[in-house]
């Protein structure tokens, strides 16, 4: 009697689910792919209803020769790739390569490496849902269709190597027109008054408002110190009085659990994970760790998916762990959540969370990597905290009236943390007015009054984080989409991280330009996001892929005509400086790399010397009195030195600034966050540090 075979794409989630299988199984890896459209060809039959052209992927004869030859001595074969599109069309795939009967109940889908899920998966198999794996023959087929038709077009008017892509291309647009709106931005004046007020030697602050007429507040724009002079004058020498005192409690919800889109950007922000780097760590977390006397265990769900429901077994059991943890009152009886798209629908997917809820960072982190940990402890804290109660929060809103002028001051304080015991959520808790005792028509002493200057800012560049957000927002792409579109992008040199926000280069702004003006519809985010819908309703069985693929290409094929004909050769001319290559005599160029740009000698590949493209900063060395210039480490981290380097060793991660510590009169330097700015003396010892609030953000 032979064994049943189970195939699986990742060798080492195979080796994970042949231990909790058992000898009656037989489970093999195909290595990701197995079949794949031709890449020294279009490998799609226009002409013949855009059929695909599918052919073994080289390199993997001996990989599929071990899994035919393993398959015909199995009783029972089992397809058991990943849950999704993708993994659906490697099943069907791999149906076709070992002679199987996709409508027979061949297909198996588990949403965690546990052996439980597993061993239920195999009691419930199916056949290949086949209107998925058309799903994903579209989009294959759509991105072979723009990559093969445009990125010789590229090649031929601008130069090899280029590619364009239907969510690839779209990205350096929003990246470039962010640039544009940031370099036409026209800043804006403005003006605010604090009113500091004196009650019982306590100081209370509140921000002015507006006026009251007709018993309605109406929010004052201060445009000029003119402005603001002439409200000053008359409210110096004013009688100030409670209007009105609110008391009340507010709520804050805990968040849902992560998402692909949302674990990416949350990774970006609180750990600086690049996309690339989060969805490595996630898929070694979810292919399994070895936890020793426990074995080895799938730590967490599926990585791929924009779902976040959760089985009714695993908010069961979390809601268990809440009470025995930390009480009844921190549970909030097991929370579901509504899925954007599908409501209540209980699709396929369930949210990013961990496979145990009782496997508890800190209980297993002598077997994790420290990446592995961090990114562990952050998907299990916001789980958790998914199906614990609400934040509640004293407030207290307090007016204050001179005249016909309001000063307004806001203030909360925690007074149950709920799910934030358990995910911070960084808020600083304002609770200074919550200490006085405050009644209406009392009257206050005035301070003093600090009138302060602002001016509007432009919209931040887009950082990893703020992209994928913008992208999922639009509806562009997928969850697996993101990381290897920021990869293409940055390595086709179409944009570079300089402070880990995206600037776009000079080639990306060419080839963006040129697709705007011929090929508006790959670029344009409404059709892009239009597309998405059309390939969600081929995967609900709603629409034929190849219609999908026939209207589309009705409109490109003509672009297409129309670009070649009219798009000249285009010389792209280097950024030439005085720096001399010291080992040719040629005048250094500027390139770009990963990391932004750099010097490069023009007569490579004959003279292959660089050197880093150093931007100076306003400020003297304290050491040595030379200029501190922007440098980046090995791993593309920006930082400042002396540009005697080595001769002098100053660094910092910090920028310095020309500004003079009032203490000590030493280097002062800045660390600028997402609401505030830290300006502190590189000397420890003197101990200075002053946080201002950034100005406000015009977006």
């Amino acid at each position: 009697m032979g064994k049943n075979l189970v195939i699986v794409e990742s060798p080492a989630k195979a080796k994970t689910i042949e231990k909790f299988l058992g000898k009656k199984y037989t489970v093999k890896a195909s290595v990701g792919h197995v079949r794949d459209l031709p890449k020294s060809s279009l490998g799609i039959d226009i002409e013949n209803n855009f059929d695909p052209k599918y052919i073994t992927i080289r390199g993997k004869g001996p990989v599929i020769k071990e899994l035919k030859d393993v398959a015909k001595k199995a009783d029972k074969i089992y397809l058991a790739t990943d849950p999704d599109r993708e993994g659906e069309a490697i099943s069907w795939h791999l149906s076709h390569l070992l002679g199987l009967d996709e409508d027979e109940p061949i297909r198996i889908e588990f949403n965690e490496i546990t052996k439980e899920a597993v061993s239920e998966a195999i009691k419930k198999p199916r056949p290949v849902n086949k209107d998925l794996v058309d799903a994903q023959q579209a989009r294959r087929v759509l991105d072979r269709l723009v990559g093969y038709k445009i990125s010789p077009l590229l090649w031929k008017k601008l130069r090899k190597g280029l590619s364009a892509g239907r969510v690839q291309s779209v990205a350096v647009k929003l990246i470039c027109d962010r640039e544009k709106e940031i370099e036409n931005f026209i800043p804006e004046e403005y003006w605010s008054i604090k009113g500091i007020f004196d009650k019982d030697n306590e100081m209370l602050e509140a921000d002015f408002y507006g006026k009251i007429i007709e018993n309605k507040e109406v929010k004052m724009e201060l445009k000029s110190k003119e402005e603001v002079d002439k409200i000053l004058e008359g409210l110096e020498d004013e009688k100030y009085y409670i209007d009105e005192v609110k008391k009340g409690t507010k709520k804050r919800n805990p968040y849902p659990p992560y998402t692909t889109s949302t674990l990416q950007q949350d990774a970006s922000k609180r750990l600086g994970f690049s996309t690339k780097k989060t969805m490595m760590v996630a898929q070694q977390l979810y292919e399994g760790i070895d936890l020793k006397k426990d074995g080895t265990i799938g730590l967490i769900t599926y990585i791929r998916t924009d779902s976040t429901r959760i089985s009714d077994g695993a908010i069961k059991d979390t809601d268990e762990f809440i009470v025995e943890n930390y009480g009844k009152q921190y549970s909030n009886g097991g929370r579901k959540f509504k899925n954007k798209k599908n409501g209540d629908i209980q699709d396929a997917h369930e949210a990013i969370r961990p496979t145990s809820v009782r496997r508890v960072p800190d209980n297993i982190r002598e077997y994790l990597s420290s990446d592995q940990y961090k990114l562990y402890k952050l998907i299990w804290e916001r789980y958790v905290s998914s199906q614990m109660s609400s934040a509640i929060y004293d407030t207290m809103s307090i007016k204050i009236l001179c005249r016909e002028y309001i000063f307004k001051s806001t203030s909360s304080k925690i007074k149950f943390e709920g799910f934030m015991k358990v995910y911070n959520i960084n808020e600083k808790d304002n609770n200074k007015v919550m200490t006085f005792l405050l009644h209406k028509g009392e009257e206050l002493k005035l301070y003093k009054l600090e009138p302060a200057q602002h001016f509007t800012q432009p919209p931040a560049s887009y950082s990893e984080a703020t992209l994928i957000k913008t992208l999922e927002e639009l509806g562009i792409g997928r969850p697996s989409t993101y990381a290897p579109t920021i990869s293409t992008i940055l390595s086709r040199e179409y944009v570079v991280l300089e402070n880990k926000y995206f600037k776009p280069t000079e080639l990306g702004i060419l080839v963006n330009e040129l697709l705007e003006e011929y090929f508006k519809n790959i670029v344009n985010e409404e059709f892009t996001a239009e597309m998405e819908e059309k390939l969600d309703n081929v995967a609900d069985g709603k629409y034929p892929w190849k219609k999908v693929v026939e209207d589309f290409y009705k409109d490109f094929s003509k672009d297409l005509i129309v670009a070649e004909e009219e798009i000249d050769k285009i010389e792209i001319e280097e950024e030439v400086t005085d720096v001399i290559c010291e080992k040719c005599g040629r005048n250094m160029v500027v390139k770009y790399g990963r990391y932004g740009k750099f010097l490069a000698c023009p007569g490579y590949p004959e003279c292959k010397n660089t050197k880093p493209l150093l931007q100076e900063l306003d400020v003297e060395c304290p050491l040595c009195g030379g200029k501190i210039v922007e440098r980046r480490s090995k791993k593309g981290r920006l930082f400042y030195g002396c540009s005697n380097y080595p001769k002098c060793n100053f660094v910092s991660w910090d920028r310095p600034i020309k500004e003079k510590c009032p203490n000590c009169g030493g280097l002062l330097v800045q660390k600028r966050n997402k609401n505030s700015t830290t300006v502190k003396c590189i000397d420890k010892s003197c101990g200075f540090s002053k946080v201002e609030k950034n100005v406000k953000k015009n977006i």
